[in-house]
């Protein structure tokens, strides 16, 4: 199988779904993140989970890009980024990595679009530049500690893990069957989409180590990352404008994760999708486009003097 580094490698029918060929940042550990700045207007910074990539987010940017500036990384290890093998993929260092992507585009009036491993990763960042954020959304997500599912928690067991998940693809192929309700929504060229980036064994590594930094154990290092989130988003964001937005048959994020995150900004305005799964933005783009709309248009930033 041939290797996936840059947009041109895309199969012409994927191309097609993610027209835009985007960037690159140079991170001060020396490695390359790709990212999409499309558009004019306040920055959409979206972030994206596991396994997917910024591909996740094409139908916001195509249909927000003529009024904002989405802003949307592939993290290392995913998408059109590098995928080293030598790298921590811990929580923190891919918080660095946005942070200093915020820094180098010089982001400001942020709104955050989360999503999965997004949610951690861009609050990680937003707690660290609390005074570059505006506004929040968040789709199925945690940053906070709850029950881990055992399909999920298979990827962590010594070789086995390896073998499921790089050498048999089996992260991006359970998704495949449980993060998504509605199969058909993956056909004419989508699920390639989400696929092509993930041929080799190489590349699948960041799926591994997501699954692995999940901090199951009482000791694991990204525990206190966690705690810490669960308690400075409250504290640092939670006078800011908040739509949450929650597919309630996800497997993962259940509708009792929804419920923390109302204790944790009981502001937060709240749509919920009984019918909808874990990918929520690709089962319900044609619900979520005129939602979040809405939103955005209903807390304007403020003037600036």
């Amino acid at each position: 199988m041939s290797a996936v580094d840059t947009w041109d490698d895309l199969p012409e029918d994927v191309r097609r779904h993610y027209p835009w060929r985007g960037e690159f940042l140079t991170l001060p550990n020396g490695h390359k993140l790709h990212y999409l700045d499309e558009g004019q207007g306040p920055p959409l910074l979206m972030v994206h989970g596991n396994p997917t990539w910024s591909f996740y987010w094409r139908r916001l940017v195509a249909g927000l890009s003529d009024r904002y500036r989405c802003v949307v990384p592939d993290h290392l290890g995913a998408g059109l980024s590098d995928k080293p093998a030598d790298w921590t993929y811990r929580l923190q260092d891919h918080i660095d990595n946005l942070v200093a992507l915020i820094d180098h585009l010089d982001l400001r009036d942020v709104t955050l679009v989360v999503h999965d491993w997004g949610g951690p990763i861009g609050f990680g960042a937003a707690v660290a530049r609390p005074e570059r954020i505006a506004r929040l959304v968040v789709f199925n997500t945690s940053v906070f500690l709850e029950h881990v599912p055992l399909s999920i928690r298979m990827g962590r067991w010594p070789v086995a893990g390896e073998l499921l998940v790089q050498g048999l693809n089996g992260f991006l192929r359970v998704a495949k069957f449980r993060a998504i309700g509605d199969r058909d929504k993956l056909g004419d060229g989508v699920w390639r989409g989400y696929a092509a980036p993930y041929r080799r064994w190489s590349d699948r590594i960041g799926h591994l180590k997501f699954i692995r930094d999940i901090p199951v154990e009482a000791g694991h290092p990204t525990r206190a990352v966690i705690e810490r989130l669960t308690e400075e988003v409250p504290a640092k964001l939670g006078d800011r404008p908040a739509l949450l937005v929650w597919g309630e048959r996800d497997f993962v994020f259940t509708p009792k994760f929804l419920e923390r995150w109302q204790a944790l900004l009981p502001h937060a305005e709240v749509e919920r999708y009984p019918d909808i799964s874990h990918w929520v933005v690709e089962e319900a783009h044609e619900r979520i486009l005129p939602r979040v709309t809405r939103f955005l248009e209903e807390h304007p930033l403020p003037e600036k003097g």
